[in-house]
């Protein structure tokens, strides 16, 4: 397979980010960065929805660059489709009021998605895969050195998605790995 560059994260604007704060398409994201491509149909049957209006929502995420088309699945009658990893990292769109209920909207979704998806994998802990971890630090650090500490960090995870990308989906081998990088300055702690 050659290299696909739109699988890398990428930020997004105030435009993108309020046709992403509509609670079916976080819905429909989160079924397909958890379970991987699936058809319209499909993610209607997951939701419970309509394949006419996952279709539409679909096309929504697409013009704003959250799916694409799943290379491993062309041809068909079926259009398959797969998220497109982003970053929520400009600050400025928690600031502005046209777009600060968005931002705080996808913010509370992303959580959700990961206590939700963390709580999963406590109820199923797979015995067979010793690869796994669940670890928080919380480190004293200023503004450069927390840029810093993220850019190395997306680094790495952008290394091991290429690799990734090479391989063929079905491979008993492999399994799907959720990796969270999540770095923010802790509330302040009131003074005693």
């Amino acid at each position: 397979m050659a290299e696909d560059k739109t699988r890398e994260p990428h930020g997004i604007g105030a435009d993108a980010l309020k046709a992403f704060a509509h609670p079916l398409r976080m819905a429909m994201y989160s079924v397909l960065t958890n379970d991987g491509p699936a058809t319209a149909t499909m993610l209607g049957r997951a939701l419970g929805e309509s394949s006419g209006q996952t279709s539409y929502h679909l096309r929504q995420l697409e013009r704003h660059g959250f799916v694409e088309d799943d290379p491993a699945h062309t041809g068909g009658r079926e259009r398959w489709w797969r998220a497109v990893g982003f970053s929520l990292d400009d600050a400025d769109l928690l600031q502005d009021p046209d777009t600060a209920s968005s931002a705080r909207a996808v913010l509370r979704s992303v959580v959700a998605d990961r206590a939700q998806t963390m709580s999963a994998w406590v109820d199923h802990l797979d015995d067979d895969w010793q690869a796994q971890v669940a670890t928080s630090s919380s480190i004293l650090l200023t503004q450069d050195e927390t840029a810093d500490l993220i850019t190395r960090t997306r680094a790495v995870i952008e290394e091991f998605e290429t690799l990734a990308r090479e391989r063929e989906p079905g491979d008993g081998r492999y399994r799907r790995i959720r990796v969270h990088l999540d770095a923010f300055p802790l509330a302040p702690t009131p003074p005693a």
